[in-house]
């Protein structure tokens, strides 16, 4: 833990800037500030995206070998320092310290899978002699970045998500503008300087703390901006969509993940399972079970494992490797999970476990008989907080699952194949677990959803592909036959 507040500096076009102006970071399990941090103004938004279009116009033949070595140095530096990041994650937001640790491999991943993409980012043939009378050309595509990419980042994840933006823009030559979360800004800040002591060309690189309204909306508008790249909630992303202007986005925007239970699946597996994906980082995860379905055969068994299973989760001290789960971000945020529960409750809702909270602290949570009118059963709750549902079968578990404007990620417990597939093809998400939990992911993979949970995909080479562009390339030999 921090032992004295520490003053920050922000990153603008590769350089550290003090400011006078400042906002206070505090760590949510008893309310310490730990940090002050520079409070960008309008001005510095527009300074980080000017010197970092200049930048891009100065580099736009950046080698890929270079781009290369830039993510892998900024790779050793975090895997090098990685007990500090890992702090530093700890103390700013809700994780546990054994949690944060694994959060800072899976950013050193991130990194180095980037500089392993930035060597495959190539083009196709292409056969124009397919069309009548132009036996005589040949050509191809090829992909060129875009510019300058803004991106928007979360809490839940404040070091990884951040590489996630600033690897692939890196990797393909884009210059990048990070405004981090306010809650959780540190972790971005130090990723900053991992890719400062690995010698990125000044420019490429901006992180930019401060107010959504004053720096963030700067972000979105500007006319350099080629591609605003968004994690967070839904209601802010339709208000960045309506104000972007024409230019691409790439929005992550959370979800109400379903599992689904069927009679024939190893039941304790997938007990283990979905506990820890129901309340892994305070059930402040994007795809983190908050739907179970469970065929009417198994329910009783499995709900009754399952809440024994979460009465031995450990919450309390997040620095101690003992606990399971720490507090959300805020006391705000408890508040507002309890009151969702409380409304579930109030429409018929049975408890089985937890409802509990303390300051910023919510115990692990199990409802029954969740009416669909309750918000809990429709929104993102982002908290530790369960429903599970009996079903008489496969079908009615698909159209329920299907019954919220969400579709990010799912998951489905079964040892039969041909209901595996039938659920594949019918689940209305960006991606299915077999036999794992909604809650499993790679950093390699494409990631986002359908509905309400996104546009587009993030994943290293999926996040590449959104911030460069092709260009077709054709040449007339007819002069020379």
């Amino acid at each position: 833990m921090y032992t004295k507040v520490i003053t920050e500096k922000m990153l603008l076009a590769g350089v550290w800037v003090e400011k006078k102006d400042t906002f206070d970071v505090f760590n949510p399990q008893n309310n310490q500030l730990i940090a002050k941090v520079p409070l960008a103004t309008k001005e510095d938004m527009m300074f980080a995206i000017e010197k970092g279009e200049e930048t891009f116009k100065k580099n736009r033949n950046w080698p890929a070998h270079e781009r290369m070595g830039v993510l892998n140095k900024a790779a050793d530096y975090v895997e090098k320092n990685k007990e500090y990041y890992s702090n530093t994650i700890a103390s700013e937001g809700s994780k546990t310290i054994t949690e944060a640790r694994g959060e800072v491999k899976r950013a050193v991943e991130t990194l180095r899978i980037s500089a392993e993409e930035a060597r495959r980012i190539n083009g196709e043939t292409i056969n124009f002699d397919q069309r009548e009378g132009s036996e005589n050309r040949v050509g191809y595509h090829y992909r060129f970045p875009i510019g300058v990419v803004g991106a928007i980042t979360p809490f839940n994840d404040p070091l990884n998500l951040v590489a996630h933006k600033i690897g692939p823009a890196i990797a393909s030559g884009n210059a990048i503008v990070v405004k981090p979360a306010s809650v959780t800004p540190l972790s971005a800040l130090l990723l900053g300087e991992a890719f400062v002591n690995a010698g990125l060309p000044k420019g490429f690189l901006s992180i930019v703390p401060g107010s959504g309204s004053e720096v963030g909306e700067t972000l979105i508008t500007h006319p350099a901006v080629k591609l605003v790249s968004f994690t967070g909630g839904l209601e802010t992303g339709e208000r960045i969509a309506c104000k972007a202007g024409l230019k691409k986005l790439s929005m992550e925007l959370g979800s109400n993940s379903p599992v689904i239970v069927l009679e024939d699946a190893n039941l304790r597996h997938a007990v283990d399972t979905c506990v820890a994906g129901a309340f892994s980082a305070v059930g402040q995860n994007c795809i983190g079970v908050q739907r179970i379905f469970v065929e009417e055969g198994v329910y009783n068994q499995f709900l009754t494992a399952f809440v024994d299973e979460a009465n031995q989760l450990q919450v309390g001290d997040k620095m101690s490797e003992q606990t399971d789960m720490g507090p959300l971000i805020n006391e705000q945020e408890a508040k507002r999970v309890e009151s969702w529960v409380e409304e579930a409750l109030f429409k018929g809702a049975k408890i089985h476990t937890g409802g509990r909270r303390n300051g910023a602290f919510y115990d692990p949570t199990v409802l029954t008989d969740v009416p669909e009118t309750a918000t809990i059963a429709k929104e993102e709750i982002f908290g530790p907080v369960v429903l599970i549902y009996p079903v008489k079968d496969l079908d009615e578990a698909i159209e329920q699952s299907n019954n919220v404007n969400y579709g990010l990620q799912a998951g489905i417990f079964t040892n039969d194949i041909e209901k595996a597939f039938y659920t594949i093809q019918h689940l209305e998400v960006g991606g299915i677990m077999i036999n794992d939990s909604s809650d499993y992911r790679i950093d390699a993979m494409p990631f986002g959803g359908v509905k309400g949970s996104g546009l587009g995909r993030e994943g290293v080479r999926s996040a590449i592909e959104d911030m460069t562009e092709p260009k077709v390339v054709c040449f007339n030999l007819q002069r020379y036959m």
